[in-house]
């Protein structure tokens, strides 16, 4: 098969598949809309580790950007892409932080404590950690490739799709971010 189009179809296949998750969490957010705007909806304070989470998660796609000018020069990208693993492992124990920060403030995912707001907040953050993870094992492979040294100038497919798909969540997270914000 020819390298171009095989480039071409991994990266519409992951088109298509961003695509679908967009969708996913449009549907969410278009349900939190409409369930906010009747009786019972009460506002939540952020906790700080989802601040703290969006600064980490954007500094991740800082190093993938560094990553792909590296492996374009010739050189290995290892060790920024080793950083962004890094970043979005920090960004799962902030998730967690955050979620512990709710307990804190009495606000649970169900039973007693909970309302829909607190539940929406669970439920829409749990699922972009469910993305980062999966985005956390393409950025481990990445890495692993890229310290056997399977990348080069001419080929670097993988790290290409990896920072696709992490900035992708990177922006995914910065609407949702905002979005609770101001809903929540």
């Amino acid at each position: 098969m020819d390298l171009n189009l095989k480039n071409t179809t991994y990266k519409q296949l992951l088109w298509i598949g961003m695509a679908s998750i967009t969708l996913f969490f449009a549907g969410l957010t278009s349900a939190v809309i409409v369930r906010s705007s009747e009786s019972g909806w009460q506002d939540i304070s952020m906790p700080r580790y989802f601040w703290y989470s969006t600064f980490v998660i954007i500094l991740g796609s800082a190093f993938l950007i560094m990553s792909k000018k590296i492996v374009r020069r010739g050189k290995n990208p290892a060790d920024y892409i080793f950083l962004t693993f890094v970043c979005g492992v920090i960004f799962a124990i902030f998730q967690f932080k955050g979620w512990s920060a709710l307990v804190d403030q009495g606000k649970f995912f169900v039973g007693e404590g909970s309302s829909p707001a607190s539940s929406f907040l669970y439920v829409i953050t749990f699922a972009h950690l469910i993305h980062v993870i999966g985005g956390l094992i393409s950025v481990f492979i990445t890495y692993t490739k890229s310290v056997n040294s399977k990348y080069s100038k001419e080929n670097y497919l993988g790290i290409e799709l990896t920072s696709i798909y992490w900035h992708f969540l990177d922006i995914l997270w910065i609407y949702l971010f905002a979005f609770l914000l101001y809903i929540i």
